[in-house]
C-alpha cells in the first residue's frame, strides 16, 4: 500500500493504454500529485510517460498484461505488477483493480462496492468506457481508455481532488482526432 498522509492530494487515474498514452492525458497527469493505472499497460515506455509532480506510481496488471504482449526486455517490470493496489489519501483509500475479473458488467459497480467496502473509491478499468459513479460509497470510478484504441469518444482520464474534509472527482475527455471539442 502506498501512503501520503499530506493534507491534499490530485490524483490522475488512467488506464487501458495498450501501450499508447495520448499526450493530452500525459500533460494533465504531469500537473497531478500521483497517477494510478488501472491496468492493460501495453508497455514501460507507457509508465515513464506518466510524470507525476511526485513521481509516485499506482499500477496494476490487466488482462492484456501478458508475456506475449509486452517486449521480453520488460518482462521483469510486467511480472512485478499486481492485480490490486491501494493509496491512502487524506480522507480515504483508493482501491485499484483491473476489472476483469468482477463478475459480469452489468453487477460490476454492486460487486465492488461489497468487495470494497472499506475504500473511499474504487477504481477499475477493463470496459475502456468512462464512468463515474458517485451515488454512493464508495465510489465506483472508470477513467476510459486512455490511449488510442476503443476510446468511445476520445482518450479520457480522471482527476481526484482528495483532503481530509472533501473529495471530488472531475472526468476529462479530449476529442478524437478531426473532432471539435467539447464546450
Amino acid at each position: 500500500m502506498y501512503t501520503d498522509m499530506d493534507t491534499r492530494a490530485r490524483v490522475a487515474i488512467v488506464a487501458d493504454t495498450h501501450g499508447k498514452l495520448d499526450q493530452r492525458v500525459a500533460n494533465e497527469v504531469a500537473r497531478c500529485d500521483y497517477v494510478v493505472h488501472a491496468g492493460d499497460v501495453g508497455c514501460l515506455n507507457v509508465l515513464r510517460h506518466l510524470s507525476p509532480l511526485r513521481q509516485r506510481r499506482v499500477v496494476v496488471r490487466g488482462n492484456n498484461d501478458v508475456c506475449s504482449k509486452w517486449p521480453d526486455s520488460e518482462a521483469s517490470v510486467l511480472e512485478a505488477l499486481p492485480l490490486h493496489a491501494e493509496l491512502e489519501l487524506p480522507g480515504g483509500l483508493v482501491t485499484v483493480v483491473h476489472g476483469d475479473r468482477c463478475g459480469p458488467a452489468n453487477h460490476r459497480h454492486r460487486w465492488l462496492r461489497a468487495r470494497y467496502p472499506e475504500s473511499r473509491v474504487v477504481v477499475y478499468g477493463h470496459s475502456h468506457r468512462l464512468e463515474v459513479d458517485t451515488s454512493s460509497r464508495p465510489w465506483v470510478l472508470n477513467p476510459g481508455a486512455a490511449g488510442v484504441s476503443r476510446t468511445f469518444g476520445g482518450p479520457s482520464l480522471i482527476i481526484i481532488s482528495a483532503s481530509k474534509e472533501r473529495w471530488r472527482a472531475r472526468a476529462l475527455r479530449f476529442p478524437l482526432p478531426g473532432q471539435a471539442a467539447f464546450r
